[in-house]
């Protein structure tokens, strides 16, 4: 399914890991660079609430980063299909 509407500004990745102990992830462009994720510093849209069990690996998303002092790292998910 593809989200490159003009109203859909995030973008487009997919899930590609996920540890539930410290609950972090990474998250691949379509370019093929990942981005890193720490759930607690993560804004989720599109699911009913903030709970990292409505992610999955291999799951299509929309995101946004930001620079930490840890450098780029994923601010914000769009979850667009639950």
């Amino acid at each position: 399914m593809e989200h490159d509407t003009p109203l859909d500004r995030f973008y487009q990745g997919v899930i590609h890991n996920i540890s539930w102990n410290n609950e972090t992830g990474l998250i691949r462009s379509r370019s093929g660079k990942t981005f890193p994720f720490v759930f607690a510093y993560v804004t989720l849209l599109g699911a009913p609430r903030h709970d990292l069990r409505f992610l999955f690996e291999g799951m299509q998303v929309g995101f946004d980063v930001g620079w930490t002092s840890h450098g780029l790292r994923v601010t914000v998910i769009k979850v667009y299909d639950l």
